[in-house]
């Protein structure tokens, strides 16, 4: 298993990861609600083609705070090989929207083998420490997902 970061520009940050699975099943669990539920977050919706719409929930976990959502377009559906999603998270505490597009791209290593590319391209982060957290969240998603899959 490899786990590569690394920030390109203050736009775009790229992780890659192998993961011990077939690519047609990582490939589902970034498309199937019931999938992505077990490993990204609490509800999920997505409609599994180009032009298709998403919508991902995490459940806040202390009283007072509010949940995280995701929403947006299936911008490129190219089965087992890539996704390119509109990625907008509202913030409902400033009343803002972040903006980024998710290029995820899979590549069948050998039959239980996949490499996953992670792309995160949008408007530059403010800071050094939220380019890290963006990053580190990354990784921490790939890795639930690594855990399910193996």
């Amino acid at each position: 298993m490899s786990n590569g970061m690394e920030a390109d520009s203050e736009s775009q940050i790229t992780l890659t990861r192998t993961i011990a699975a077939h690519v047609s099943d990582v490939f589902a669990a970034w498309t199937d609600p019931a999938l992505i539920e077990q490993w990204e977050a609490d509800e999920a919706e997505f409609d599994a083609f180009e032009g298709g719409q998403y919508r991902f929930v995490t459940f806040a976990e202390d009283e007072g705070e509010t949940d995280h959502e995701v929403s947006g377009e299936v911008l490129t559906y190219v089965e087992d090989e890539r996704l390119v999603l509109s990625w907008i998270h509202k913030d409902e505490d400033e009343d803002s929207e972040l903006i980024f597009v998710l290029d995820i791209m899979f590549k069948a290593i050998a039959d239980d083998s996949t490499s996953i590319t992670l792309t995160e391209r949008g408007l530059p982060h403010a800071d050094a420490q939220t380019r890290i957290f963006s990053m580190e969240a990354w990784s921490a998603a790939l890795e639930e997902l690594a855990e399910l899959m193996e």
